[in-house]
């Protein structure tokens, strides 16, 4: 695990130094500080070294991000449990790690510790792992974590918290009206997230936040405060980066008179597990959800030669294509290299490509994305 600190330690201060230099090579300022709102686009910065400066601008864009979200439990906050944060900072292999939380940082955490070496339990509130992907998604993922040894507790309620991760944690739990304690000795909470909006001021420069704390945008990402802007998970839309770098070129666009929205733009999902989770469009349970008639192919990775030469067996493809027409509605792959064939997926449909176009495509042999035209052969003829 040391080593595995160190890999991860020198790679973020790679990182950070990169991102310094880029602001030097541009020739912004980069004031390191806490700000916070005093006016209309006025901010003052206490500086690291005690200094402080007011700073005004004709475009301000907040960008504060997100944190862990710990929830009102009863002895959560005293037992100081671990955040994704302090979970990528451990030099040690915890012995029983209890997971509070079966989303995609607490599922990609679990597998991760499970492989170090922990023991691990996954406690989720809900009836499924990753509740909001559609049941097989979900079903595959609790297989996953079943072949890997890792313990599943869904619709499971928390009711109070005794101990002190790190050391022991007792986490008293109720499900269906019985009571069943979950004991280990480090916790990790990853059961949600809340924006870095407070403390800033916001209401100094007239800048609304809606009823969970994150700053109110439209469109464009312009919020309630003339020449002021708000872009990733502050602004309260989907928590990836990737999606927090479009904001930016959708603030970037806007600025330059290039008229850009956020509005119908594709947002790809991916949950690095292995095998990897990967989707974007529509998923079963929004198509019925919003009413949208589709055709339904999947196939299993075995289909797929490639699965075999990586000895990967589980997971599947599957798509969604409209019914009345050939366009490509959604795609989820729970496969290994997900990601890199959603890719392909999201281009096409971006694309407004027809999933004859892939179905037909000849693609290299054997990968993962040869996958996907023994997929689109599966789509049923319109009825």
């Amino acid at each position: 695990m040391s080593a595995v600190h160190d890999g991860k330690r020198k790679m973020v201060d790679t990182m950070v130094v990169r991102n310094q230099d880029l602001y030097r090579e541009s020739g912004a300022e980069l004031v390191m500080g806490q700000g916070r709102f005093v006016g209309p686009r006025t901010i003052e910065v206490v500086a690291a070294d005690g200094g402080t400066r007011t700073l005004r601008g004709e475009v301000v864009v907040i960008s504060t991000g997100s944190r862990a979200r710990i929830d009102p439990i009863s002895g959560l906050a005293e037992a100081r449990p671990m955040t994704h944060v302090e979970a990528l900072d451990l030099d040690r292999v915890p012995g029983h790690l209890v997971v509070l939380g079966g989303g995609y940082v607490g599922l990609e955490l679990a597998q991760a510790f499970r492989r170090f070496g922990s023991r691990v339990t996954v406690i989720e509130r809900n009836d499924a792992l990753a509740h909001r992907e559609d049941r097989d998604v979900s079903e595959a993922l609790r297989e996953l974590f079943k072949d890997e040894g890792i313990e599943v507790r869904t619709g499971i309620r928390v009711e109070r918290v005794e101990g002190r991760s790190g050391e022991s944690v007792k986490l008293h739990v109720a499900r269906d009206g019985a009571e069943d304690p979950i004991e280990g000795t480090d916790l990790l909470v990853a059961s949600g997230r809340t924006p870095n909006t407070d403390g800033i001021d916001l209401e100094a420069a007239g800048v609304e936040r809606d009823g969970r704390g994150f700053v109110k945008v439209d469109e464009r990402c312009r919020t309630t405060a003339p020449g002021v802007w708000a872009v990733g998970d502050c602004a309260g839309g989907p928590q990836f980066t990737h999606m927090a770098d479009d904001d930016v070129r959708v603030v970037r666009d806007n600025l330059a008179g290039i008229d850009r929205t956020t509005t119908g733009r594709l947002v790809p999902f991916c949950l690095f597990t292995d095998p990897e989770l990967a989707r974007v469009g529509l998923s079963e349970s929004e198509a019925e959800r919003r009413g949208i008639a589709y055709r339904l192919a999947k196939i299993p990775v075995t289909a797929i030669l490639r699965s075999r030469t990586l000895s990967e067996p589980r997971g599947f493809y599957k798509t969604l294509v409209a019914a009345d027409s050939d366009r490509i509605l959604g795609f989820t792959a729970f496969a290994p290299e997900a990601d890199a064939v959603m890719t392909t997926v999201q281009v096409a449909i971006s694309a407004g490509l027809p999933y004859t176009a892939l179905r037909d495509a000849t693609l290299t042999h054997p990968t993962m994305s040869k996958g996907l035209a023994a997929l689109f052969h599966a789509v049923p003829d319109r009825s």
